[in-house]
């Protein structure tokens, strides 16, 4: 058997965004890795105050690629995966640090199990490495109501009670997919630019009959929030947009009914209320601009991505990967 067969290439694709530090601690970890076959792919996704050459001057074997715009997470993703060239792609966050081992459970996995479309391994707060408190260990699958779904494990000590699972919500910190699938699956749906993007990909691909797993042997270390923050005006816009586009994307009518009630009589007032009494006018502002987009935008939002490069051999057109 051959080192190609046995250890088929993957590539990790991830965004740097005026984060050159936080990313070389992330490649630093990746030389630590027991896999031997892999290749990094960063993505710089237009930094307007970091200069991303030192990624390439520290570590020269990285392919760095430099937008000339901010495609967003997704629309990065999908940059990234032009220049991809493994079996397994792992989109991963550039603040998040890996154990050794990362890699060969989550290959063996798919090799083993062709119903496979997404895996995602155990995510555990870097800020707390030593007491192991979890942040994913699999999921339930989104309430189309509230457009929420909890993840296992969350604020848990990781003890192993989690075991390796089929599983109805992946992380986007750190997701696996076979490259095969793209040509029926398509790529990142790029409408949402952050947040939502990879709970709507996983609805695709189990449309399409595909499993998701959660995969307990591998661990990655996440800075949680470190580039955007808790609450800020970014966030909150995008936070609120998407989760109505997520349902008025992947729900039925009645689902987008309650979803509305519940959104717009609840959820918004009483975030307004709380912006207001604690003088929050900016996030107030971005709450209000969201639901506006929501309300002014209603054709094409069911459409898959639109990524073409004539420059490169490989393209993304409507969502399907062509070689």
């Amino acid at each position: 058997m051959t080192e190609e067969v046995k250890y088929p290439l993957v590539s990790f694709i991830s965004i740097n965004y005026n984060q050159s530090a936080v990313t070389l601690e992330f490649l630093e970890s990746l030389t630590h890795l027991t896999y031997p076959n892999y290749e990094v792919i960063i993505v710089d996704n237009a930094s307007p105050s970091d200069n991303p050459d030192i990624i390439k001057e520290k570590y020269p074997d990285v392919i760095l690629i430099k937008s000339s715009e901010n495609l967003g997470f997704s629309g990065g993703n999908n940059l990234g995966i032009l220049h991809s060239k493994g079996k397994y792609l792992l989109f991963i966050n550039n603040d998040t640090e890996v154990e050794p081992n990362l890699l060969e459970p989550m290959v063996e996995a798919f090799e083993n199990d062709e119903t496979l479309g997404m895996i995602s391994p155990k995510i555990i707060f870097h800020h707390h490495k030593k007491e192991k408190l979890m942040q994913y260990a699999g999921g339930v699958g989104i309430n189309y109501i509230k457009g929420t779904g909890p993840f296992f494990g969350y604020g848990e000590i990781d003890t192993g009670q989690y075991q390796t699972s089929y599983t109805q919500l992946i992380h986007g910190a750190a997701v696996m997919v076979p490259r095969a699938l793209m040509k029926t699956v398509g790529v990142w749906p790029d409408i949402y630019f952050l947040y939502y993007e990879e709970i709507d990909w996983s609805e695709h691909f189990k449309r399409l009959g595909y499993k998701l797993k959660f995969i307990a042997e591998s661990t990655v270390y996440h800075k949680e929030s470190l580039s955007i923050g808790k609450a800020t005006p970014i966030r909150i816009y995008y936070m609120n947009r998407n989760r109505q586009l997520f349902i008025r994307r992947n729900g039925g009518f009645i689902q987008f009914v309650l979803a509305s009630i519940y959104f717009y009589f609840a959820s918004v007032p009483k975030s307004t209320l709380s912006f207001l009494l604690t003088g929050k006018f900016k996030l107030l502002a971005s709450l209000w601009k969201a639901i506006f987009w929501n309300l002014s935008h209603f054709s094409g939002l069911k459409k898959m991505p639109l990524l073409v490069d004539n420059g490169i051999e490989k393209k993304i057109i409507n969502g399907i990967y062509q070689y």
